[in-house]
């Protein structure tokens, strides 16, 4: 099933190779564009990565968002694996309280029916609010640190037990009217895995998906916190991708449980990638430029407004105007986001790669403009696979 391989490749220079770039891509719509808009750049986009050398396009799944028009990952990752030759196409993630793992892979198998290969099913679990008046479901909260380098900031101070994000999820459950409640995760994957070598037994009954049946696809788990989902892809040896743009106070945490976990399974050894949020342009100030708009864009999504269309440049509330409560909310994604030339996110990229153990980075980019965002992807894929810029380092397990 997996082509994921523990051969570390080289340059044409006999050098280590840098780990490989991947995109995951929400179809961010900008403020006066249409959903439309957004996908057709999307597909713009992914014909771009396919020709700059990125690894694969994953394809992120969000409902009733005015500023997210990815919601059916399927159909994109199937719309992209079309107009593309080389590059993988997948989900990051089809979320488990919307689809059901069943229809989740025979909708992945059928892409990969027509595009062998090149095709990734990533998974993951969906926030659930907890019942009304209950305590918020968080861990304690974290402390900013620096770890050889990478800043990893404070955990923001969510409360969901009481809060208008909280009744947003619930209003926008009962608008996608799926009706499926958290499921054990092991048991979800192992539904996909059993399907994919061929049968799935099930209390005494024998079933088969025709479109899953040995398909070409390989199985992810996404995971933003050292909990349930990243321990489950360790036990069944399953790839993970850590949620390091989500949710950057617990990426440490989350590989460091998924290593731990690890069994030999899918996978003989662990392969991990990292998201990242990027940003890069000509210079650090014209980054910065492009940058603007983000804060507003995350504050409607933390406030639980959903996602806004994407801000103009120059058209939302600078930094320190904001409140002390905003800022806090706010904090640990603008930090953590990677703005500036190429050659200074690089540099961080290479840091976050190195502390983390990447073996892989997802990198995941927003602006107004899409050709800002399609220039942004070019000018990283010129640095980061430049023969000039690699360095003779040792290097992970990588994907082929």
């Amino acid at each position: 099933m997996t082509s994921l391989t523990t051969t570390a490749p080289t340059s044409a220079e006999g050098l280590p190779a840098r780990v490989p770039l991947s995109i995951l891509d929400l179809a961010i719509v900008p403020e006066g564009a249409t959903g439309g808009d957004a996908i057709r750049a999307s597909l713009d986009l992914a014909v771009a990565a396919d020709r700059l050398g990125y690894r694969r396009v994953w394809y992120a799944e969000h409902h009733l968002a005015a500023g997210v028009a990815s919601a059916a990952p399927a159909v994109l990752a199937a719309l992209a694996a079309g107009r593309t030759s080389r590059i993988r196409v997948g989900s990051g993630a089809v979320l488990l309280s919307t689809t059901s793992p069943l229809v989740a892979a025979e909708q992945f198998g059928t892409i990969a029916a027509a595009f062998p290969g090149r095709v990734d099913l990533g998974l993951g679990r969906a926030f659930t609010p907890p019942p009304q008046g209950a305590p918020a479901r968080r861990g304690e909260p974290t402390p900013a640190r620096d770890v050889d380098g990478l800043h990893v900031p404070a955990s923001p101070p969510f409360d969901f037990g009481d809060s208008e994000l909280r009744e947003r999820f619930l209003a926008q459950a009962r608008v996608l009217a799926t009706g499926r409640a958290p499921g054990d995760f092991g048991r979800e994957l192992r539904v996909v895995l059993d399907l994919l070598a061929g049968r799935l037994d099930d209390e005494g009954r024998t079933f088969v998906s025709p479109p899953v049946d040995r398909a070409e696809l390989d199985l992810w788990v996404l995971a933003s916190s050292g909990g349930e989902s990243a321990r489950v892809a360790g036990e069944l040896g399953l790839p993970l991708a850590a949620n390091f743009h989500v949710s950057p106070s617990t990426v440490l945490e989350t590989v460091a449980a998924y290593r731990a976990a690890f069994r030999p399974g899918v996978l003989a050894e662990p392969y991990v990638v990292v998201s990242a949020d990027v940003l890069a342009a000509g210079t650090d100030d014209e980054a910065q430029r492009l940058a603007d708009g983000f804060a507003a864009w995350v504050h409607s999504i933390r406030q639980g407004g959903g996602a806004v269309a994407y801000p103009r440049p120059g058209s939302s509330r600078p930094w320190d105007e904001r409140s002390g409560e905003e800022q806090a909310l706010l904090r640990d994604r603008l930090e953590t986001r990677v703005v500036g030339s190429p050659a200074t996110v690089v540099r961080r990229l290479e840091t976050l790669q190195r502390v983390t153990g990447a073996d892989e980075l997802l990198l995941t980019t927003q602006t107004h403009d899409p050709a800002a965002t399609r220039q942004s992807f070019e000018l990283l894929a010129q640095a980061w696979f430049a023969p000039a810029a690699r360095e003779a380092r040792p290097v992970a397990a990588r994907a082929s």
